[in-house]
């Protein structure tokens, strides 16, 4: 391949009456070399393929994908061809979609959003930085609203990054995400950084909760806080938030279950574990500088949270938990209880809205579609059932049976007619009527006309 540069001297030689031969071994080259870019048929700067291109078969589905979502990753897009067999890296990938122009246009992207950046060092094992993650337009079936809530851990040093889907955002789920996602890293460092999330300090003053200072002391850190309008300061873990999301979160299928959902993340933190990092000069990865870190083992047990949820009793008595199903006692279909348990404990508690405990039972494995039932609760509901039945016949639907006198005094206290009016003690006999028609039915004599 000739540069510019050169294309420009041997067209010149050329014109000055060079041979080929002549221009070929002034610039080193081959003689075919120099005939075919003074003919035009090769540009400068362009190299002449060697073979196929390997990522032709795929420029139609990278056309649709990008046509569908224009924002989609190129790593996140070369991730889904590598599973339809290219086999490319990610640069010769990024060039082929820039060669082929896939990439559609959108302008309102392009505004110019640069600004001064720092960056801050971390020693190993020194600080994780926690955020939570909402996530829009969560599948339906997973019944949690219009946000899923993900909490995400990064440890500073190293970009390892594990996150774990939560519920909600409340002070229990918090606790119990906070605690899954440190054994998820390996360990616990000295320093854990938030910003303001109300369940962790009070927004206005800025100062640690009370409830959260023991949670802090029962992992043995030191909590801190970004200062206002300051985001940027905890980078390392909104760079993995955004990873999640593009990677992960941006083409989720529409029947992926919570638990597939949760695998699919784990498998794409554990796979960027592998990312290449430059460290004192020599190259390594995010999985070797985190195995580095030296994290303390995180405690024995979770901190003692307790959660109080409420849920609906469904007709066959039961009341649904982390997915999982508890019996409660007959009579209360539809009936709004709290399901109540605390992280570290092995039972849980359904209590009523007025406050009584109907149910404790042991509490399964979340996610094990399980159904557990208090022998009790299965007696009395069957006696329930069975009591219900029974084996008169059915009433009769065709019988003829006109509104009761009630009804009648009823209707005509709605129709404005008063019950001591001069028409309500008016009384009728029938037998004067019967007595006129039989003196009607003989004919009329002297005798009778003489009475």
């Amino acid at each position: 391949m000739l540069s510019l540069e050169e294309d420009v001297e041997a067209q010149a030689l050329r014109d000055q009456g060079w041979s080929i031969s002549a221009i070929a071994r002034h610039l080193g080259r081959d003689r075919k070399t120099i005939r075919s870019y003074l003919s035009g048929e090769r540009e400068p700067g362009r190299r002449k393929p060697a073979g196929p291109d390997p990522f032709e078969p795929f420029v139609a589905y990278c056309r649709a994908r990008l046509a569908d979502d224009p924002h989609l990753w190129a790593s996140t897009l070369l991730d889904e061809i590598a599973e339809l067999g290219y086999r490319g890296g990610y640069s010769t990938f990024t060039r082929a979609l820039r060669r082929y122009e896939l990439r559609p246009h959108c302008e309102p992207c392009q505004v110019a959003r640069g600004r001064d950046v720092a960056i801050i060092e971390h020693p190993p094992g020194e600080e994780t930085q926690f955020d939570w993650l909402e996530l829009p337009d969560p599948p339906a079936a997973w019944g949690v609203g219009r946000q899923a809530h993900l909490l995400v851990g990064a440890l500073a040093h190293s970009s390892r990054w594990r996150g774990v889907l939560a519920d909600a955002e409340d002070f229990p789920h918090l606790v119990e995400a906070l605690d899954t996602v440190v054994r998820k890293l390996g360990g616990v460092t000295q320093v854990w950084r938030f910003d303001r999330m109300a369940t962790v300090c009070s927004q206005s003053t800025g100062r640690i909760s009370e409830a959260f200072a023991q949670v802090a002391k029962h992992y043995g850190v030191r909590s801190v806080l970004c200062p206002p309008r300051r985001g940027n300061r905890k980078g390392v873990v909104e760079k993995a938030n955004h990873s999640a999301a593009q990677r992960w979160w941006r083409t989720l299928a529409d029947d992926t279950t919570i638990a597939q959902a949760q695998a699919g993340l784990d498998r794409l933190a554990l796979k960027l574990d592998d990312r290449r990092r430059a460290h004192d000069g020599q190259r390594t990865t995010v999985g070797v500088l985190a195995e580095a870190e030296s994290l303390r083992p995180a405690p024995r047990v979770v901190f003692p949270a307790e959660f109080d949820v409420m849920r609906v009793v469904t007709a066959q008595a039961l009341v649904s938990f982390r997915g999982n199903h508890y019996s409660v006692p007959p009579g209360l279909d539809q009936a709004q209880v709290h399901v109540r348990h605390r992280l570290g404990a092995d039972v849980l508690r359904i209590v009523t809205t007025g406050g009584a405990t109907v149910a404790i039972h042991h509490r399964a494995p979340d996610g094990a579609g399980r159904v557990v039932r208090d022998d009790g609760h299965v007696l009395a509901l069957e006696r329930a059932v069975l009591g219900a039945f029974s084996t008169e016949r059915p009433c009769p639907h065709k019988t003829r049976r006109p509104p009761s006198a009630a009804a009648l005094a009823e209707a005509a206290r709605l129709r404005g007619l008063s019950a001591a009016g001069p028409a309500a003690h008016v009384v009728i006999d029938l037998s004067a009527y019967a007595a006129t028609a039989a003196r009607l039915d003989r004919a009329p004599t002297d005798e009778s006309r003489k009475d």
